[in-house]
């Protein structure tokens, strides 16, 4: 199963939703050419603005890690979801053949094998983003 690659826009708007009366407080930052350069990168990497990424940065809880680092979270987690109904899939199949022959195949042993390498993908997902 290769897994492919999900556009960050599927997981956030790069826009600001609208607020009630809109933004009146404006801020200006200057910053050096080699300060612009990483915040245009990070902003790349979070897939966001420099002016977005500036804010989240600031007022984000700590304790629930960077934007993109929850990004990424939950870009993973979707790729064990997909995972997880696939092996489902192969689960219910050797289960309707043992049923029916009464035999146990040996697809069983590396499909729970599967099962438990997800399992622990998905326990090492939530570990990263568990508040102590």
């Amino acid at each position: 199963m290769a897994e492919e690659a999900l556009p960050a826009r599927r997981f956030g708007r790069r826009r600001q939703a609208n607020v009630a009366g809109g933004r009146p407080k404006a801020y200006k930052v200057t910053v050096s050419d080699e300060e612009n350069d990483r915040l245009v990168a990070l902003a790349g990497e979070a897939g966001t603005t420099v002016p977005r990424l500036l804010v989240e940065s600031a007022l984000a809880d700590r304790s629930a890690g960077s934007v993109s680092e929850r990004r990424n979270a939950a870009a993973e987690l979707f790729r064990v979801y997909r995972l997880l109904a696939a092996v489902s899939n192969n689960v219910n199949q050797i289960a309707r053949a043992t049923n029916a022959t009464g035999e146990v195949h040996e697809e069983l042993v590396a499909t729970l094998a599967a099962v438990r390498r997800t399992a622990e993908r998905v326990d090492g997902v939530i570990e990263r983003f568990s508040v102590s």
